[in-house]
Order: structure tokens, then sequence, then C-alpha cells
């Protein structure tokens, strides 16, 4: 009889830990879902600032074709519906490097800069890539979890159950490889001046000999003539 109770109150156990062991997977997996859902939000905005951003340059540098057309085409890359975390991930990457040189080309347009409408869209990506960092910080905190959870065992038999797989992390470029390169347009540093060479002074001239064909008065003193013999 004894025995039968500890048979039921390990069974009772068990069964007790494989729901709640279930039951966290799935939370986990929804919570995963959550928040790449946000992050989808926030990479919405961003597509959408991105393209009034390249509408408002075109007004000021259409010739810079080149540019703008690589920066709409990693934008419709990056907006591909279907993409796991990982393929998001690339897409983005290469948004971002198409959006440096478009950052770089602006540099060389004062007008563009002074812009308000660009000033506003510029400072709405800024705090959108903010938001961006922030979601994707909680999306992979919650996906390694669950990686850990679905990888240790014994939850990972029980994943198995609840056909709850590991997740994608999303993974972007470092902060140093987003930043836009400083481009200079400033006029370059005069050379120094040297002081003018100081004048060469006369070289000074002998006096002329006396009765030598001088063509002013001599120098030296004139004896007064002899008087005139008896």
């Amino acid at each position: 009889m004894i025995a039968v109770i500890i048979l039921l109150v390990v069974v009772a156990v068990l069964v007790l830990w494989f729901f709640g062991a279930y039951n966290g997977l799935i939370k986990l997996r929804n919570l995963v879902q959550e928040a790449w859902a946000q992050i989808d939000v926030e990479l919405k905005r961003r597509h959408d600032l991105i393209g009034n951003l390249v509408e408002t340059v075109k007004g000021y540098a259409a010739h810079e074709r080149g540019t703008l057309e690589a920066v709409t085409q990693a934008r419709a890359a990056a907006m591909a519906p279907g993409q796991s975390p990982a393929q998001a991930a690339r897409a983005e990457a290469a948004l971002t490097q198409a959006l440096v040189r478009l950052n770089a080309v602006s540099e060389a347009y004062p007008d563009l800069k002074a812009n308000q409408n660009f000033s506003a869209l510029q400072a709405e990506l800024g705090a959108t890539e903010d938001r961006i960092a922030s979601a994707r910080r909680y999306y992979n905190a919650n996906v390694r979890e669950l990686n850990t959870k679905v990888e240790s065992i014994p939850t990972n038999f029980v994943a198995g159950i609840a056909s709850v797989t590991k997740a994608e992390y999303f993974e972007l470029e470092s902060a140093v490889e987003r930043e836009a390169p400083k481009v200079s347009f400033d006029p370059a540093p005069a050379q120094p001046q040297l002081p003018p060479a100081a004048a060469t002074p006369p070289p000074i001239q002998d006096a002329p000999a006396p009765g030598a064909g001088a063509t002013g008065p001599s120098p030296w003193p004139q004896q007064p003539p002899a008087p005139p013999s008896a």
C-alpha cells in the first residue's frame, strides 16, 4: 500500500512537472513571437522614414542617381515579406550600408542639410534606430532563454512533444560600423608665409681720385694759385 502511494505521488509530481515545463516552453515561444512583432513594427517605420528621406534628397541631389537607386533597391529587399530574423538582419545590414552612403552624399549639399524636413526625418530615423536596438535586445534575450530550454535535458523531450523549436537571433551591425563617415569640406589650411628677405645694402663705393674726370666738386681741398713771377 505504501509503495502504491509513493508511486502515485511520483507520477503526480512528474505530471505536474511535465505540464509546468510544457506551459513554460509555450510561454517562451509566445514571448519570442511577441518580441519579433515589435521589431517588425519598428522596421516598417524605419522603411517608411527612409523612403521619405530618399524623396527629400531627390529634390536637392537628383543627379546622385546611383546612390539613390542603391538605397531604393536595398529598402525593397528589406521590405520583402516572409523573411526569417536572420534574413531580415542581412537585408537590414545592406540597407544600413546604402543609407550610410546616402548620408555621406548629403554632406555635400548645404541647402539639403539646412532643410527642416530632412533634419526632422533624420531625427525620427535616429529615434527609430534606438527603439529597434532596444527591441532587439529584448527579443534576443527571450530567444536565448527559449533555446536553452529546448536544448537542455529533460525539457528537450517536452519541447519535442510541444513542437517547440529553437528560434533565430536578430543580429545587426555594430554601432561603430553603422555610423556614417564624417565628410569634411573645409578648405585646406593655408601654407605658412615666410617673412620677406632683408634688403641687401648697396655696396660701398670708393671715392674717386682727384682729377680723375669727376663731374662734381672734388672732395679734396684746393690749393690757392701761385702768384705770378715778376
